[in-house]
């Protein structure tokens, strides 16, 4: 039997949405599931790990991996860096992991262009004030923060289409039940069980 290859899944959701609540959840709740861990150069925060939170590095580093097409996808904010290593993503997806990647719908194209088998899962409120609560309820945010994070919200949400499954998370354990269904039906593709099931077809076809 054929050992089965993972696949890559883009998560993206607009600030607020719960969309790390939701993939930290799957990642207890399903061992065949990791969170891409992207390179950075800014400086990490308390508490952050080298290879956990990110993987740390300066800026002429980030600068030779780009020059040597490491990334599938890389963006500046501000004065920092980001981007999604290749290399990383390719060894998991070989061992039959399911990888997440926890980017913008910018990154998801760039992405599909590299990697067209993406599964793209985009995870919506219920409504446009219950996004506003969540924010605000946050305690982290000014006013101007939060109302700069609404509007670029419905820009973001107007890429939904682009993306195989939408998740509506109202209720939260409902919405993480419909994200294990996305996960676990995708491992059952046609294509796939042909792959790493050949024989058992030609026996049973036979």
């Amino acid at each position: 039997m054929t050992k089965q290859k993972g696949n890559l899944f883009i998560l993206s959701a607009p600030s607020g949405a719960g969309k790390s609540s939701l993939y930290k959840a799957l990642l207890e709740a399903d061992s065949n599931v990791r969170i891409s861990v992207s390179h950075t150069t800014r400086a990490p925060r308390s508490g952050e790990e080298h290879g956990r939170e990110y993987f740390f590095v300066d800026v002429d580093s980030f600068l030779d991996m780009i020059a040597d097409n490491a990334f599938f996808e890389h963006a500046q904010v501000f004065d920092n860096y980001y981007g999604t290593s290749k290399q990383a993503i390719f060894d998991m997806l070989d061992q039959g992991l399911d990888v997440i990647l926890e980017i913008d719908w910018q990154g998801a194209r760039q992405v599909r262009e590299l990697y067209p088998e993406a599964i793209g899962v985009f995870i919506l409120p219920p409504s446009l004030s219950a996004l506003e609560e969540r924010l605000t309820g946050r305690g982290t945010d000014s006013e101007e923060v939060i109302a700069r994070r609404m509007s670029k919200a419905v820009s973001e949400m107007s890429h939904y289409e682009e993306y195989e499954y939408v998740i509506i998370n109202d209720d939260f354990e409902h919405a993480l039940t419909q994200l294990k269904a996305v996960f676990a039906a995708n491992r059952t593709r046609t294509s796939l069980i042909q792959e790493i099931h050949s024989e058992l077809i030609n026996d049973l076809l036979s």
